[in-house]
């Protein structure tokens, strides 16, 4: 499992001082792209190849909100790895309670935006 720290701040809250629904989704990409980092895939190698991720389908839960100034933790699992999709399990918690939850799936893209293979060394390091 992967741990993201995120501290919500003021521009991430909407009138009621509560995190806008929107923002989950960014802080679970940054999340993604953290943990593609740390495992090793350099996303700017890939673009050069040609090749990109892309977000294929995301299920989401909306569960407690988060307010201005606090910690929260997203946490990414890998749930399956194919060789042409990735699906990750998603949660942004505040300690141990869980404000959100997502499933979400990636694809590889190619040149043009055909759908591709996800690269070797991913699925090697996901498994």
């Amino acid at each position: 499992m992967h741990t993201f720290p995120i501290r919500v701040y003021y521009e991430d809250t909407d009138m009621a001082g509560i995190v806008y629904y929107a923002n989950y989704l960014r802080y679970i990409e940054r999340a993604r792209s953290d943990w593609v980092r740390e495992i090793g895939v350099d996303q700017n190698a890939m673009r050069d190849a040609g090749l990109v991720f892309a977000v294929r389908r995301v299920e989401a839960d909306y569960l407690a909100p988060a307010r201005f100034d606090d910690v929260l933790t997203v946490e990414t699992t890998t749930l399956q790895v194919t060789g042409a999709r990735l699906v990750l399990d998603q949660v942004v918690k505040r300690g141990e309670e869980r404000l959100f939850e997502a499933q979400v799936t990636i694809v590889c893209l190619g040149e043009g935006g055909q759908p591709t293979r996800l690269p070797g060394g991913l699925r090697r390091s996901v498994h």
